[in-house]
């Protein structure tokens, strides 16, 4: 597709395919034509031709003209059938749907290696910042030791407005939701989930490990308390959610935690619906990546630069899964965590290898202690809704072995 004009069928009108069509009419300078749009809702009122609009998928999988697919729909089983159609009819396919190839990355990979057909997905991960492209391309030959950040936009808006504007909980949720940062039904983003489909794919750039998304353990800020937060305030802390994987040895370590954050770390003042990616290489040592999480045009932009690729040939090569470095995802390390409950001895104490600070009073009784992340995870205690727990800020993942 070496500089060849790219004809577009796009599934999916949403917030991100608007903001696609919308970027694409502003940019000059790309050979890039929209052929068909498939929607669903025939009712809808949309800000495209109508001459564009089909409710029939096979008006653009069996269109020769079409030698790019766009899917962006939020029907994730429909989206990998449409991927898999586009890619054995030899078409490219770009895709923001963070949960279909987080759950799908090998079936991708392989049918990509099949049928020699690329499928990008930059825009699934992290909205406006180019970490998959980087992952790939900047850090091919250097051995990374971790990942960490702030992955969801929403959130960061969420608790932004809790700490610096004192609002609560569902005051901030609202606005975000309004913003149209957060969706309606809105556990995908506060329950963490959307971050562990991220932190999925990631992985697989960084590592060279398929990890399935029911690997990686998610907890989210919904039971963030007003009493957590003046925790943090004294210790002089912030609370982001933070998803991180980590090597040690030959094994990896991976989760989705809402995170005591303290000045001295570059995420502390990342605020409202900016995401940002710290990636730590043996060689470059930390760096840091910064931009729009969550938004019409970001989203858009990230889409439109996939497309832009793919004019020159693009394509992942998974350069860190062919090293064949030898590494396993494992799900039990060592981690030091804030427990807090509204009732006494919810919290197993001796679930605890060692604990460091220990609080009672009427309404709140906390632990801080180090504990193996399975135990944690596999705890009585951990999802009932009066406890909440965090990741402390001087938190060093520690191997078992």
């Amino acid at each position: 597709m070496h500089q060849h004009k790219i004809k577009l069928g796009i599934f999916g009108f949403g917030v991100v395919g608007q903001g696609l069509y919308q970027t694409i009419k502003q940019t000059k300078g790309l050979q890039v034509e929209v052929i068909k749009i498939c929607v669903k809702n025939k009712s809808k009122k949309r800000l495209a031709d109508k001459k564009l609009l089909t409710f029939n998928k096979s008006e653009i999988l069996n269109n020769k003209e079409i030698n790019v697919i766009v899917e962006l729909t939020n029907d994730t089983e429909f989206a990998f059938e449409i991927v898999k159609e586009a890619i054995k009819r030899g078409k490219a396919v770009v895709t923001a749907n963070k949960k279909m190839v987080a759950g799908h990355q090998k079936e991708i990979f392989d049918l990509q290696q099949k049928f020699h057909v690329p499928v990008l997905y930059e825009a699934s991960s992290c909205g406006s910042i180019p970490i998959i492209r980087n992952l790939e391309e900047y850090y091919d030959n250097d051995s990374i030791n971790a990942v960490e950040g702030i992955f969801n936009g929403a959130t960061n808006y969420i608790l932004t407005k809790i700490f610096d504007d004192n609002k609560s909980y569902s005051k901030a949720l609202k606005e975000a939701q309004e913003k149209g940062f957060a969706e309606t039904e809105p556990n995908m983003d506060v329950g963490g989930y959307d971050s562990k489909y991220k932190l999925c794919i990631i992985i697989t750039h960084v590592f060279g490990v398929f990890v399935k998304p029911e690997q990686i353990f998610n907890y989210g800020i919904e039971k963030i308390s007003d009493f957590d937060i003046k925790i943090a305030k004294e210790k002089n802390c912030k609370i982001k959610l933070i998803a991180f994987t980590r090597k040690i040895g030959n094994e990896i370590f991976g989760a989705v935690f809402p995170t005591f954050v303290k000045p001295d770390n570059i995420l502390y003042s990342l605020e409202n619906e900016y995401n940002g990616v710290v990636v730590e290489g043996a060689f470059s040592e930390k760096q840091f990546f910064l931009g729009k999480g969550a938004g019409s045009y970001p989203t858009g932009s990230a889409v439109l630069s996939d497309i832009s690729a793919l004019r020159y040939g693009y394509k992942y090569e998974y350069k860190k899964y062919f090293q064949d470095l030898n590494l396993k995802f494992k799900d039990d390390f060592l981690v030091e965590v804030y427990a807090r409950s509204e009732h006494k001895n919810s919290i197993r104490k001796n679930d605890f290898a060692s604990i460091s600070e220990e609080y009672k009073s009427a309404d709140n009784h906390f632990i801080i202690g180090k504990i193996r992340f399975s135990k944690l995870t596999t705890s009585s205690w951990i999802r009932k809704p009066h406890v909440n727990v965090l990741i402390t800020p001087e938190n060093k993942l520690e191997n078992l072995n």
